[in-house]
């Protein structure tokens, strides 16, 4: 069967809404397997003859066709009299009478069973034939004037069938030419068959897309083509709708939705392309590695939305520092890279380096919040350093690490010898865990002494590293790994319960050892059960309040000040004392410092180091007493070395003083010697 003759196979129907009677044409009643007027057709009837999974979606458009007077079109199958299933066409709209009243509905139903079975051997054209009776034109194949159109094409494009008849294809389809139009009719005198999409233009003006089928064939006696067409303009929108959320997609995959930079996934294939160009065109490149200085301190003490302000700017800031040609990664946390092209000397290199230190360096705002931060960066040359990709992030990161050490704010170039820096690192946070675990740490004291009377007020207790294979380690050794990995927590849990129990068997022994002071970061007290946790091993152990006295610095403090006062006022109504470390290293603000529950000010010993011939170490110093004394704090110098250092504190008023003039840190069994003389 063609499709012409799949065209011939159309019944027609209408039923009279008001009396609910149906008249079928003859080709109706053979569609169904009858003979005409054999029986008397109803809509019991045709709901019994149709396949019952299609019956909601009929009944559905039954009443829809009600309400509408477009022609509603459905693909369905019936239930042949001999028992088996054809495919069927049901097409109908909605007549009205002159008072707008619908009355009846007509229809037809076309057998395309042969229609459907061409689906299943070609899905592309079985989805246009599916849709094909929407719009059904038959075209001249040389003049391509319409040699007949169905009442689908005449109320989708707004047009009579009569002024069909007057025009040909390019008049309903403006985008296409006549040399297209030319090519398309030849591939199909040698197919037979072709497919296109098209805009059609309706009588209105108004354009649609269009899919079409297109099928050579004889009709009355004239080489033709039949085509059937349908809307496709909400599939396009759905496309168009798939593709833009298909790239919103593979860009969320792909970029840090914080800062919208390229995430690690993104930076890896980036560099390997880069990798690759280089190679071929004989240039180089350079790798940072990039890592916020006291961001996570922020991000601890005022909250991840302030810290995720703070990395929005990082990123504008490193935004302002490179080319449009470059990359710029966030790998997660305050981790940043920086890829930086086709560059041709070192000193370009540092110079944007440089450019980054200062201007991460600069106060960033926040919500009234003045923070500081600043930058670390690791720099790998390509091919100088290396010419793989993972060994360049190695390599840039170990530098990275390097330029920490150096005191940050800096930048520093890979050197080989960086290498076994970065292992030996490695082992160290190894070892530190294991030290954890096995307690191998040990507690020495230095004693804080009565300026005017020699007499020990008091000890700080400082933590040493006894390893197993290197002996004793100084803080400076381990220290800023632990304070960097996190695990200074732990240490400072095992000082703190060490020390205690040391003052109380003290105290029970008949020694007068002062006031114990313990280093304690802002970052622990703002935990939410670091108050209780305190409180209970000093329960545990029997340790005095009063005893006990907690240094917290400046700079730590005047990061979240609120509650900082909040805090330190809870352990002053405890009755701890508090001391402000390291004082006039930092930017305190008075009308904070005179809120803050303090006891006393400890100059920091950079400023002691010179005295007295330094005159601003003398100025700063006599400032810093001044103040303290006016606030009425204790105060105690740090670092006092010699007698001249000594005196100059008396003479200006200063309490107390620790540093190696006295003692240097002993352990207990020192300390208890001193106790007792």
């Amino acid at each position: 069967m063609n499709i012409l003759e799949s065209l011939n196979l159309i019944g027609s129907w209408e039923l009279d809404l008001s009396t609910k009677k149906i008249i079928w044409s003859a080709q109706t009643y053979l569609n169904y397997g009858y003979e005409p007027s054999t029986i008397e057709p109803s809509l019991e009837f045709f709901f019994s003859r149709l396949v019952p999974k299609y019956i909601p979606q009929v009944q559905a458009i039954l009443q829809t066709m009600t309400q509408s007077k477009e022609v509603h079109t459905l693909q369905a199958q019936i239930i042949h009299k001999d028992g088996h299933f054809i495919d069927v066409l049901l097409s109908g709209r909605t007549v009205y009478n002159d008072k707008n009243e619908a009355i009846k509905i007509v229809g037809t139903t076309q057998d395309v069973t042969q229609l459907v079975h061409i689906k299943k051997e070609n899905e592309e054209l079985s989805k246009l034939i599916e849709i094909s009776s929407n719009e059904i034109y038959i075209v001249d194949i040389e003049t391509f004037s319409y040699l007949y159109v169905n009442q689908g094409a005449c109320d989708a494009l707004g047009y009579t069938k009569e002024e069909f008849y007057t025009m040909n294809i390019f008049d309903i389809n403006p985008k296409l030419s006549q040399k297209t139009a030319i090519l398309m009719r030849d591939a199909l005198k040698k197919t037979k068959k072709f497919t296109n999409k098209t805009i059609h233009k309706r009588k209105d003006g108004s354009l649609y897309h269009a899919q079409a089928f297109m099928h050579t064939f004889t009709y009355k006696g004239k080489d033709a083509y039949v085509i059937f067409d349908t809307d496709i303009s909400q599939n396009i929108a759905a496309e168009l709708a798939l593709k833009k959320q298909q790239k919103n997609l593979h860009h969320q995959a792909n970029h840090d939705t914080l800062t919208n930079l390229p995430n690690r996934a993104l930076f890896l294939d980036r560099l390997q392309q880069i990798i690759l160009a280089a190679k071929r065109n004989k240039t180089q490149f350079a790798l940072f590695f990039i890592d916020l200085d006291h961001f996570k301190t922020i991000n601890d003490t005022l909250g991840h939305a302030i810290g995720d302000e703070v990395l929005i700017e990082a990123t504008s800031r490193l935004r302002q520092c490179v080319r449009e040609e470059d990359t710029i990664a966030r790998l997660g946390g305050d981790e940043f890279t920086v890829i930086l092209k086709d560059i041709k000397t070192q000193e370009d290199v540092s110079k944007i380096a440089q450019k980054i230190c200062t201007v991460m360096r600069q106060t960033i705002t926040v919500k009234s919040h003045a923070l500081y931060i600043s930058a670390s960066i690791g720099i790998s040359l390509y091919p100088q350093d290396a010419t793989e990709r993972d060994m360049l992030i190695k390599y840039a990161d170990t530098a990275m690490y390097k330029a920490k050490d150096e005191g940050r704010d800096t930048f520093e170039y890979y050197k080989s010898s960086m290498t076994q820096f970065a292992f030996e690192r490695v082992v160290m946070d190894a070892s530190l865990r294991v030290a954890i675990k096995e307690e191998q740490f040990v507690v020495y004291y230095q004693p804080q002494v009565d300026l005017k009377t020699d007499t020990i007020i008091g000890m700080e207790a400082l933590v040493r590293w006894m390893h197993p294979l290197m002996g004793l380690r100084p803080p400076g050794k381990f220290i800023p790994l632990a304070e960097e990995s996190g695990l200074i927590i732990e240490i400072d849990k095992l000082v703190m319960r060490a020390a205690m129990q040391q003052f109380v068997a003290w105290y029970k022994a008949g020694f007068k050892p002062g006031t114990l002071s313990l280093n304690l970061s802002m970052k622990k007290l703002n935990e939410e059960n670091c108050l209780q946790e305190l409180f209970s091993i000093m329960q545990e152990l029997h340790f005095q309040a009063k005893w006990l006295e907690l240094e917290v610095t400046e700079t730590q403090v005047m990061e979240n000040p609120e509650l900082s006062i909040q805090k330190l006022q809870q352990l002053s109504d405890a009755g701890v004392q508090i001391a402000i470390d390291d004082f006039g290293t930092g930017y305190s603000s008075l009308s904070y410092l005179k809120k803050l529950p303090l006891d006393k000010l400890k100059i920091d010993q950079s400023f002691v180091r010179d005295l007295p011939q330094d005159e601003e170490d003398v100025a700063i110093t006599q400032a810093i007493i001044a103040l303290g004394k006016s606030l009425k704090f204790h105060i105690i110098a740090e670092g006092v070395e010699t007698e001249a250092q000594k005196e100059f504190m008396i003479e200006n008023g200063c309490d107390f003083m620790q540093g190696y003039l006295f003692s240097k840190p002993i352990p207990a069994s020192e300390i208890q010697k001193l106790l007792k003389s």
